[in-house]
């Protein structure tokens, strides 16, 4: 979330249902009570909406906490809570008027008290209080919020977010955000009722315990057991309860070992949709069965990567047996040479055929961290505006393609020549080779290890196992997540390479990406570079991450001027990519299925919590009796596609009605 979130690796730690997010198919509807039925496979260590940036809690409060606004099916941004709003002439001044019939409920579905304008304010309080996690994302944005953060001032009521009344929130930023409302999807801008909060103190949003929230959404948790199980129901009583067609929701943990099980328990009906494993020794068989029924959904814009750790501290997962393998090993990922060749030596298209088989791997894989199509202006998409940038910093970027569905970046010869730029530099400086790269992997997800395994078959077979030496730890699914995903600190972070993580974006703009590995404030660079956030990082100062941080900071300046803001977005995205600091691999969607949910009737967008591949919305899907076929999602599709290009449009020209 994440993003608003840091993303565990597909198919390893996060709710698989958000491989279904804008997909499904047929077209009868079931009668009577429905019944969605998944897997999950990470579970949550908390239920604090507020303060998570962890997308393991988010694909749980998403579906039971309504926040101001939401979207629907075409991407738009539609009243959720707040039945109406309007931004002042200057842009810094967005009034929401909050429905009289939101309430609150607890899990058994007795109202509690109503959703009121002040309950936005004791959550972001809350959330400022706490140092919520994703608390950057409106920390900068809000007048007087990061001053209060800092303890510069101590008074809230100083803070840009007022209650104007019962039904009035107003919010005051420091400089117009044309996403700011995009944002209003996060839970970091959620309310809460401060007398509930109150009363349950420490209890408040505890793992295990449905209890200790309140509910204002579509759905109430009714069941949560670790490793096991998951279940939603209907609130009976919600605002919109037309709009929510499924009765319950039952998810059950699977730990991700036998591949075939998901497809097994769709055919006999246990399951509505099931993400399939073409590498599996069970897929041919079941492609000779459901070849008609098997979708390939359309990719997402959550980003997973490959991380250098830069600044390792720790080493209790290792295969290095001197001091000096791990000094030549961060004296390697410190050149950006090195960390070139590795970039050009990974087939990714290998890599993703482990998870998504060789007809299906093109489909997931992607070359940029910020997608290329995630913003557009001037009519251009933004991978077009970086991919100006990038040809500027060398030769080797000139004939490199950036769009998705394809590997821009493999290239063993580039690579080679690249590696003995770095290596001649290197021994320079006393490193000895090989350098040994220690990469976690859970060994319990089959897939995870296989493409763990495949990117070192290409690398060695690229540079040479005199020269580079990617040794696989393999260790427990509880240890990789706590040395990766979960790390409190740099100093946990027990690795050289890693592809556990990605990034789903939170709000409409180049920044959600970008902002994130700002070495001096940004909130991922332990996940994806293995250093604390600060001013004095003698690691992201010899690789140039605070030279990136000054294109950023001047990108999120240009506040007026959005095809301008884009360009120089584009900039950081063009320097990071020619760093090779973080190397991105694939989407989390575009990936087989079997599903009976009704095409296209999931909202949708690119960011966010309210609209999403991740996570999984329940209100407004349907289901239906018989699993989709290929030809029904082709033509659901291409209808959606229509009318999503329609509904934009017209949508555009309404936003002129909200300036007042």
């Amino acid at each position: 979330m994440k993003t608003r979130k840091v993303l565990a690796l597909a198919g390893v730690t996060l709710l698989a249902a958000g491989v279904l997010a804008a997909c499904a198919g047929g077209s009868a509807t079931k009668k009577g009570e429905q019944t969605f039925a998944f897997t999950y496979e990470t579970h949550p260590d908390n239920l604090n909406y507020l303060t998570t940036g962890k997308a393991a809690t988010a694909d749980i409060t998403s579906n039971v906490i309504d926040g101001l606004l939401e979207n629907d099916k075409y991407g738009n941004l539609i009243p959720s809570l707040a039945e109406d709003w309007s931004v002042s002439k200057d842009g810094l001044t967005y009034t929401y008027k909050i429905r009289q019939d939101a309430k609150w409920y607890t899990s058994e579905g007795e109202e509690y008290a109503p959703v009121k304008a002040q309950d936005f304010v004791t959550g972001l309080k809350y959330a400022t209080d706490k140092k919520a996690e994703a608390l950057y994302l409106v920390q900068d944005s809000i007048k007087g919020l990061d001053a209060y953060a800092k303890g510069e001032i101590t008074d809230f009521a100083q803070v840009g977010i007022k209650a104007l009344d019962d039904q009035t929130v107003q919010y005051t930023l420091n400089k117009p955000e044309s996403f700011w409302n995009s944002k209003t999807t996060m839970g970091v801008l959620a309310p809460v009722n401060e007398e509930f909060l109150n009363s349950k103190g420490d209890d408040f949003a505890k793992a295990t315990d449905p209890g200790s929230l309140l509910y204002n959404g579509p759905y109430l948790l009714k069941s949560i057991v670790t490793k096991s199980s998951v279940e939603f129901a209907k609130n009976p009583n919600y605002w919109d309860k037309d709009n929510v067609h499924i009765d319950k929701v039952k998810l059950s943990f699977w730990d991700g070992q036998d591949t075939s099980k998901p497809a097994e328990n769709f055919k006999d009906g246990s399951l509505t949709a099931a993400r399939l494993y073409p590498t599996s020794a069970s897929f041919a068989e079941l492609e000779k069965e459901m070849k008609d029924n098997i979708v390939y959904t359309q990719q997402d814009s959550t980003t997973y990567l490959v991380g250098t750790n830069i600044d390792r501290q720790s080493y209790k997962y290792t295969s290095k047996t001197s001091d000096e393998q791990k000094t030549s090993t961060k004296k390697a990922l410190l050149n950006k040479d090195f960390r070139q060749a590795i970039a050009f030596g990974f087939d990714r298209t290998a890599y993703a055929s482990q998870l998504n088989g060789e007809t299906g791997a093109s489909k997931i894989l992607r070359n940029l961290f910020v997608p290329p199509t995630f913003v557009q202006a001037d009519g251009k998409n933004f991978g077009d505006m970086v991919k100006e940038k990038l040809v500027t910093y060398g030769d080797e970027w000139k004939d490199v393609n950036l769009a998705d569905a394809q590997d821009g970046l493999y290239n063993p010869e580039k690579a080679k020549a690249e590696f003995a730029k770095a290596k001649s530099a290197l021994q320079a400086e006393g490193v000895q080779f090989p350098i040994h790269l220690d990469m976690p992997v859970d060994q319990t997800a089959t897939t995870k290890v296989q493409r763990v395994q495949s990117m070192k078959q290409s690398l060695e077979a690229t540079l040479g196992t005199d020269n580079v030496i990617i040794d696989i730890q393999q260790l427990q699914k509880d240890e990789v997540n706590n040395i990766t995903y979960f790390a409190e600190n740099a100093a946990g972070e027990d690795w050289d390479l890693s592809d556990n993580v990605g990034w789903g974006p939170d709000f409409a703009d180049p920044s959600t990406y970008l902002d994130i590995i700002k070495p001096s404030v940004g909130e991922s660079t332990k996940t994806y570079l293995g250093f604390d956030s600060g001013k004095d990082n003698v690691a992201a100062k010899k690789v140039g991450l605070y030279d990136y941080e000054k294109l950023v900071t001047e990108a999120g300046d240009e506040a007026t001027d959005v095809a301008k803001r884009y360009d120089k977005y584009a900039a950081a995205q063009a320097w990071l990519t020619d760093s090779a600091l973080i190397i991105p691999t694939t989407s989390r969607t575009g990936r087989p299925i079997l599903s009976k949910m009704v095409p296209f009737t999931i909202p949708f967008a690119l960011s966010g919590n309210k609209g999403t591949s991740e996570p999984l919305l329940y209100k407004y899907l349907e289901l239906q009796d018989k699993a989709v076929t290929a030809d029904e999602y082709q033509k659901a599709q291409e209808k959606w596609m229509k009318e999503k290009a329609e509904s934009n449009k017209k949508a555009q020209e309404e936003l002129a009605k909200h300036v007042k």
